[in-house]
């Protein structure tokens, strides 16, 4: 337990107040801190949070997770979500107060509620890649949006390499400008594709085909997508 019930602040977990909610502010310098004590894994993933909770259940999650474990085996990743709940490592991720928040950031239209987001993820998105400098050997950060402008963000104030995905070209490919958010979901399968491309590349095995191909009709893994 990060945050005994009986220290937890009484303020609502509601709104963009969530972003510097001390509840929040609490459980992510318990992360950052030699409090906890992070695995030691090949690779580390990083992907956003999710509306639904705990994270790893959410529909996107699975999604993601069909992706990195086709190419990879459990022991060899460590998933990190990260955004409006800071930086939470995905065994941590059914702990208060990643569960109890109400706030979608991909719908806040106020500038400066996005742009201190920005600033403040990404300090603490480069505080654990420098915390966890020797624990993984490969970093990949699956992103778009504001999420991705505080992972890039980190990338300058820390000399860590992370593969930062969908690739730039893939996004600019697949602008939609007649809607909201002009790059769409990162459910989409040519951002799926991109994620799949850097693990196997980093892998240093055979790229796959992300979709559904005759060969995977009747299959429930990761090509049905």
């Amino acid at each position: 337990m990060i945050i005994p019930e009986n220290e937890r602040s009484k303020e609502p977990m509601k709104g963009e107040r969530v972003l510097s909610h001390p509840d929040m502010v609490r459980a992510n310098e318990w992360i950052l801190s030699d409090a906890y004590k992070p695995p030691e894994r090949d690779f580390c993933i990083f992907v956003p949070c999710a509306k639904v909770k705990p994270y790893h259940a959410s529909p996107s999650h699975k999604m993601y997770d069909r992706i990195i474990f086709s190419i990879l085996k459990p022991e060899e990743v460590h998933i990190v979500t990260f955004g409006t709940c800071g930086v939470t490592p995905r065994e941590l991720d059914e702990e208060y107060p990643f569960m109890h928040y109400e706030f979608m950031l991909g719908r806040c239209n106020v500038a400066s509620v996005k742009d201190e987001f920005v600033r403040n993820e990404s300090k603490r998105l480069a505080r654990y890649l420098e915390k966890t400098r020797h624990c993984y050997r490969h970093r990949v950060a699956y992103c778009i949006g504001d999420f991705r402008k505080a992972m890039e963000k980190a990338l300058t104030l820390t000399n860590i390499k992370v593969d930062i995905v969908p690739r730039p070209e893939t996004l600019e490919a697949n602008v939609q400008l007649d809607k909201p958010f002009k790059f769409g979901s990162l459910s989409r399968r040519p951002y799926l594709q991109d994620l799949s491309d850097a693990l196997t590349t980093l892998k240093g095995v055979p790229p796959r085909t992300v979709g559904v191909t005759e060969r995977s009709i009747n299959d429930t893994d990761w090509y049905l997508i």
